[in-house]
């Protein structure tokens, strides 16, 4: 079990009194992952000494994908055998095919059987395709099979944002069994990017039941990302309530929930710690507490005052720092110190305060960008203004962003390409318009088309970029390998996209690098992203001009940084602010319909201008400056 496995608890408190299920908190989900897997693996191999089955739940969605990868791996090194495995899957959507691109089965025969030697019978995945009439008994059948095995002996469970664990959504009985259901409408938006499109997702599914899950033996749960932390808020510290089914879990004796940083970042003990128990106040810490209770009383730091302090559980902070007075002062100073109207340092001044170094005067400075707008979406107005301090600015677009073109807007150029070329029966052109006018949901872009949406974004991006004056040799496209399958599943990242990636730092030797650290969105290509660029870095950090080289993480398309995380804030004039938004629009294919929004259903130029004049607002109500915008970076040390 986890509880079993060597683990240091991320972090410096107890577990809060407030937590009514078990937790553990890990730095991100890969080592998480791993544990799990090997929690698994253990118990499979306690199973088979025991001559006995092992009958394992199991989830798909993002979640178990690297749980999956590391049984896989186990399997592969000759570790572990699935000769004595049954499962269960949780659910699949309905109507829905198995050969479906989208449905479960393709999902865990991707992901897992295919690659282990897991007898076939032994799989039990919900079949999409029974007729409704004949549903009723197929779900008694599902369940009487669960029985017949002796029950779940694992269940590995995701969460989605309304609570759910299966496709049990709010309003699920704890007493329910396996059935078909009507699934939430915020479910169906989370899924609308799998399915290219809200209209395409199902609208209902076949999931076990809550009564089903609550008889496992044992339950695993695992939840990443800032996305989930609300929810998982809810569902460890909230009362057991059928608006969030996975609260029920409250009532299982076995369960632990395994959470990254990110998911865990609502929690009590985490987010506000020194109501929870006495804290051992760090630097960080300090600058954590007061950012919040300035923002939780609606009272600038410098207004706050010792009752203030001590009626919200911070007189132990006092008691460290003598007086409010004194503490305020320090704390505004370090906000104060993080604004800077010159992002790449500025020449001739004194840079003891400032968040960039003074020299040298003009940097070699390196944008990459995971999608062909993410540059100018959240850090456009940083991008202008190195330009125009004069730094030597090279922007690097790392993968094509094929996949959020349209079909419609790809027909579109295709057509206008055909005709306007003197050769009419161009192979190309006919190919690509013939594919697209025939295409259906689920087919996979032939190259020729993947090629010209890929274009489309490149040439969005070079209009972008020489509207804000930067020359066209210093615009990079590295499309790396992982991105271009024609899928929204992506492959892991490989050795060529670090090795590509290395290749670009080294020929540009940057002052700065300006990396996405937003993890937020849809499909986890930012993630994958920033892993090149981390692991780049640690490959070349023993060369010299590494010892230079600072980098800066910018988010701003999904999330924003928290105001104690923010350690370089640029603010934009009101004419930076428009640039920056002509510039987005230059990404006409991602502006009137875009693809993978995620939750929010705005187009990327009003997000970013509402959350760069929200972190503006912000500093003004902690009691700096009212500026128009303010674009937010933390630097990486590596």
């Amino acid at each position: 079990m986890i509880q079993e496995i060597e683990y240091k608890q991320v972090g410096q408190f107890e577990k809060s009194k407030f937590e009514k299920i078990h937790n553990e908190i890990f730095p991100d989900s890969s080592v998480a992952s791993k544990l799990v897997a090997h929690e698994i693996a253990t118990l499979i191999k306690q199973k088979q000494q025991e001559g006995k089955p092992c009958v394992l739940g199991l989830a798909t969605g993002s979640s178990p994908i690297k749980v999956y990868e590391e049984l896989v791996s186990l399997h592969r090194s000759g570790e572990l055998s699935f000769s004595n495995v049954v499962t269960f899957n949780l659910d699949e959507y309905h109507p829905m095919d198995a050969s479906h691109q989208q449905s479960y089965y393709h999902f865990m025969h991707q992901h897992l059987f295919d690659h282990v030697d897991i007898n076939p019978e032994n799989i039990n995945i919900p079949d999409g395709t029974v007729p409704l009439q004949e549903m009723d008994q197929y779900c008694i059948d599902y369940e009487m099979k669960i029985k017949k095995y002796g029950g779940l002996d694992f269940q590995l469970l995701g969460i989605g944002r309304t609570g759910h664990i299966g496709f049990n959504e709010p309003g699920s009985h704890p007493n329910s069994g396996t059935r078909i259901i009507t699934l939430d409408h915020v479910t169906r938006t989370d899924a609308a990017s799998d399915f290219n499109g809200l209209e395409h997702v199902p609208k209902k599914a076949v999931t076990m039941g809550i009564s089903t899950i609550l008889k496992s033996k044992r339950v695993l749960l695992l939840a990443w990302g800032h996305k989930k932390a609300s929810v998982v808020k809810q569902t460890v510290e909230g009362e057991i309530t059928s608006n969030i089914p996975a609260s029920f879990l409250q009532q299982h004796k076995n369960t632990t929930i395994i959470l990254d940083d990110e998911a865990a970042s609502e929690l009590t003990r985490i987010k506000t710690p020194w109501v929870v128990d006495q804290c051992i106040w760090n630097e960080q810490l300090k600058f954590k507490a007061v950012t919040w209770l300035s923002q939780e009383l609606n009272k600038p730091v410098l207004k706050l005052t010792d009752k203030d302090y001590n009626d919200n559980g911070m007189s132990g902070l006092l008691a460290v720092e003598g007086s409010s007075y004194d503490l305020n002062i320090k704390i505004f100073n370090n906000l104060q110190h993080s604004i800077t109207g010159w992002p790449g340092g500025k020449p001739d001044a004194d840079d003891t305060n400032r968040p960039e170094r003074a020299l040298p005067a003009k940097k070699r400075v390196l944008i990459f960008s995971p999608h062909p707008d993410d540059d100018v979406i959240s850090m456009g107005g940083t991008f202008l203004r190195l330009i125009d301090q004069g730094h030597d600015v090279h922007v690097v677009y790392q993968t094509s962003g094929n996949i959020a073109v349209t079909d419609d807007e790809a027909l579109k150029f295709a057509e206008v390409a055909q005709n306007f070329h003197s050769d009419k029966d161009d192979d190309t052109y006919t190919k690509v318009i013939e594919f697209l006018r025939s295409k259906n949901q689920g087919d996979i872009d032939i190259l020729e088309v993947r090629k010209i949406k890929g274009l489309i974004r490149r040439m969005e991006s070079v209009g972008a970029t020489r509207y804000f004056g930067l020359d066209d040799e210093k615009v990079h496209f590295l499309d790396l390998p992982f991105y271009e399958t024609g899928k929204i599943m992506k492959k892991p990242l490989g050795e060529e996209d670090i090795k590509i990636t290395e290749d670009i730092i080294k020929k540009i030797k940057p002052h700065q690098i300006y990396a996405a650290g937003d993890l937020a969105d849809p499909h986890g290509t930012h993630k994958v992203c920033l892993d090149a660029i981390f692991n780049a870095v640690k490959n070349l950090k023993t060369i010299d001009f590494m010892n230079d080289c600072w980098v800066w993480l910018y988010r701003g398309a999904w999330q924003e940084w928290d105001v104690s995380e923010i350690e370089m804030a640029v603010p934009l004039s009101p004419h930076e602010v428009s640039k920056k938004t002509n510039a987005i629009l230059y990404h006409q294919s991602q502006k009137d319909r875009v693809m993978f929004q995620g939750e929010d259903s705005r187009e990327f130029w009003l997000r970013a201008r509402e959350r760069n004049r929200n972190t503006a607002e912000l500093y003004d109500k902690l009691g700096l400056a009212d500026y128009e915008a303010i674009e937010a970076f933390k630097r990486y040390i590596f």
